[in-house]
């Protein structure tokens, strides 16, 4: 790595072009960082070894773990705006380049902003939506901001188990936003009053569309991830998952849902909103061997569950796919014993795995030894470097 001062669905096929076969398991083999954060121009090479990236808090670890969640749909896992990730003080946008072992192929993705632009993806040289990215490459990542989940208010959950199901079904992504544009226009029209039956009932019906899909997907994940839970014994503790709400949505049809949209029009009116869907859904964990709700668990337990439902994804789709994801994992070790550090290292190699991981300490990293990567931050003067 330098740093230089000058400035699937498994069962449907990618559409994204083959440039070039691959083996082993899905990996960053080179990735740019241009004015990104407090990276100024930064290139680094990996050879698909889990990755240990070591420095003091303010060196950029993080900045790197964001750049390469933005390989992946959505906003990356800090949820930044383009122009959050923009290096201050030149604020002139950013972009990530990065060379790929995909899910077909080996594969470019570039993705950049400039100033007070969107977000503009490539792959392969030619423009993209976010969606395709799904398509070549799956990311998982697991930060310190999660830590709170399980004890904070239920849209988190829902955007965690979200990224959970997109990573078995890509097409996720585009359902839930057809579905949120949708209710968007709906709440409008019940924010200004508005009683044309006729405006209301072609939004629910894309409503109750994309709904069912959403369900239909987020049901199948927690499945999968049951499956992948059961399939192993680990150190790290087993979570019950379950799907709860307002109302018994996830039961509904289509046309069922169409209709409770129809019929709680006037109560939706009073609120200025919609009172019922998949957007009220949360996601419940129970810490299976206490058989106790995972909010009323240590914190120590909490993030336990945390690291075993991340590493039940990733098992999950290595089998569906044949291919490990591409793991982040944000001070992952901190707060975790001697034994149990040791055991996700194992797992994570047992699994083939490029997960890449920070710290602020380097012995957090012993027990990888020379089955990892060995990169060190420093801040200087605002822009990270590499010490080589």
């Amino acid at each position: 790595m330098s740093s230089c001062r000058c400035g699937s669905d498994p069962d449907h096929p990618s559409p994204i072009p083959a440039k070039g076969q691959t083996i082993g398991g899905l990996a960053i083999t080179h990735l740019t960082l241009s004015h990104f954060r407090s990276h100024r121009a930064t290139r680094t090479a990996f050879d698909g070894r889990p990755v240990a990236i070591v420095g003091p808090n303010g060196a950029g670890k993080t900045n790197v773990l964001e750049a390469v969640s933005l390989l992946s749909p959505g906003r990356g896992l800090r949820r930044a705006t383009t122009a959050e990730l923009a290096r201050k003080p030149e604020a002139l946008g950013w972009k990530v380049i990065a060379a790929v072992r995909g899910l077909a192929a080996d594969h470019d993705i570039e993705t950049h902003a400039d100033r007070d632009e969107p977000r503009v993806v490539r792959i392969d040289g030619k423009a993209a939506t976010q969606a395709m990215l799904g398509h070549v490459l799956r990311v998982l990542w697991l930060v310190p901001a999660m830590d709170r989940l399980w004890i904070e208010a239920a849209e988190g959950r829902r955007r965690f188990l979200d990224r959970l199901t997109m990573s078995f079904y890509p097409a996720h992504a585009e359902v839930v936003l057809d579905y949120e544009k949708a209710m968007r226009d709906r709440n409008r029209l019940l924010k200004d009053q508005v009683t044309d039956a006729g405006w209301y009932g072609a939004l629910e019906h894309r409503m109750a569309e994309a709904a069912q899909s959403i369900m239909e997907h987020r049901t199948l994940a927690l499945q999968r991830l049951a499956l992948a839970q059961d399939a192993v014994d680990t150190i790290f503790p087993k979570a019950s998952l379950s799907l709860t709400g307002p109302e018994d949505v996830p039961e509904m049809p289509s046309e069922v849902l169409a209709l409770a949209w129809s019929d709680g029009r006037r109560r939706d009116m009073a609120a200025g909103r919609t009172l019922a869907g998949p957007h009220r859904t949360d996601l419940r964990a129970i810490y299976g061997a206490k058989g106790v709700a995972a909010d009323q668990c240590s914190t120590g337990e909490q993030k336990a569950l945390l690291i075993s439902l991340i590493l039940a994804n990733a098992r999950a789709l290595a089998a569906d796919l044949g291919r490990a994801p591409v793991l982040l994992l944000d001070e992952v070790a901190a707060h975790l014993d001697a034994d149990r550090r040791a055991a996700l290292y194992d797992e994570i190699c047992a699994l083939g795995a490029q997960a890449i991981m920070t710290g602020t300490e380097s012995n957090l990293f012993d027990s990888l030894a020379d089955r990892a990567q060995n990169i060190r931050l420093a801040d200087d003067q605002g822009e990270s470097i590499v010490i080589l």
